[in-house]
């Protein structure tokens, strides 16, 4: 399950996005930065809980994920494409994951659930870039990619606006998500380590 295979279409539907940005002046870092900004106020709306800020969330969750395609079609728009920007942007990327999870924890109270969760996304991405540093090439392996987690977190929000109460077993659709975060992403980080484990071997 993974909706990385449709980022070319999406970057075609990027151009007039991108081409606004770059006439507005904005840089690649500056849609990086904004990005963050953007992640920051969809766990504060997730914070507060209520059913109209879990749909405000989930809109803002959007709208991170398209700046996240934006700054780097910018950077190769504007011929800036650095490894310095891909740092940046993967560093931005990471801290809008713990943001934006420790928003949906919150939101529920369930800090040990978030926990699970958000070290199952950092364990993941983590996996993917020792694994590179080894020399075996960048892994991106697993069911459930940045773009699957975004998108799952806006359904979920706007879910969450209609659906209030407990689902199954106590637990609210938020939470629901968290477990599978949690589950998915330690299967993926073991996935991941496994098969590294036995390339190396």
């Amino acid at each position: 399950m993974t909706l990385d295979k449709f980022r070319p279409v999406a970057e075609r539907m990027l151009v007039p996005f991108v081409r606004t940005a770059d006439r507005l002046g904005l840089t690649p870092n500056s849609v990086s930065v904004l990005s963050l900004v953007v992640a920051g106020a969809a766990a504060a709306a997730f914070v507060v809980g209520e059913p109209l800020w879990y749909a405000v969330g989930g809109a803002l969750v959007l709208a991170n994920g398209w700046l996240d395609l934006i700054d780097g079609a910018l950077a190769r728009e504007q011929g800036v494409a650095s490894d310095g920007g891909d740092l940046l942007d993967h560093v931005i990327d990471r801290y809008a994951d713990l943001i934006i999870i420790g928003g949906l924890a919150a939101g529920v109270e369930n800090f040990a659930l978030g926990f699970l969760a958000v070290t199952g996304v950092l364990m993941t991405s983590y996996l993917g870039t020792q694994i590179q540093a080894v020399g075996l090439g960048r892994a991106y392996g697993g069911l459930v990619g940045r773009a699957d987690r975004l998108v799952l977190i806006t359904i979920v929000g706007f879910i969450a606006a209609i659906v209030t109460g407990p689902v199954v077993a106590g637990y609210g659709v938020v939470e629901l998500l968290l477990v599978f975060f949690a589950v998915v992403g330690h299967l993926t980080a073991f996935q991941r380590f496994w098969g590294a484990w036995s390339d190396l071997e």
